[in-house]
């Protein structure tokens, strides 16, 4: 008897444990999304800025308005860039002082990336491994005496 409650506190305690890596790796995959998101924004801006850096002055382009829509433009100077620097404060820079902000931007979040996936794939282990632990002791569970408290 004393067996069949130890069981059924880790079986307890292991279940609360599962609950919260599940919860930890939903919270994970959703900050890996964010930042693939914000890769892709970066690397796309890099991308505008190594077209616009091969256009001359008074060039007609398109610029995106999101939605599909666009607006018709002159680009006035090719190597002067609002940069945002972040809390709604931007700033005005050269193209290539523009193209390394960005690419330090797109290093930090690379890194955050790939920190993020590292815990995701710690924690997902840890799930695994409590999965086939809650399986022995359910199994080990049935095969004991049958429970009489019900």
């Amino acid at each position: 008897m004393a067996q069949t409650s130890k069981t059924e506190e880790e079986l307890r305690k292991l279940s609360m444990e599962m609950r919260y890596l599940e919860q930890t790796a939903d919270a994970l995959q959703q900050r890996i999304s964010m930042v693939n998101a914000a890769i892709t924004d970066l690397t796309y801006a890099n991308m505008s800025l190594d077209g616009i850096e091969k256009e001359k002055e008074n060039s007609e382009l398109l610029v995106p308005l999101g939605g599909s829509a666009y607006l018709k433009v002159k680009l006035a100077d090719a190597n002067k860039v609002i940069v945002g620097l972040g809390a709604d404060v931007s700033i005005e820079k050269t193209l290539p002082e523009a193209k390394i902000i960005l690419k330090e931007r797109l290093d930090e979040l690379e890194k955050t990336l790939n920190a993020a996936q590292n815990q995701f794939t710690q924690v997902a282990d840890r799930i695994n491994s409590g999965r086939s632990r809650l399986e022995t002791l359910l199994a080990s569970g049935k095969e004991g005496k049958p429970r009489t408290d019900v």
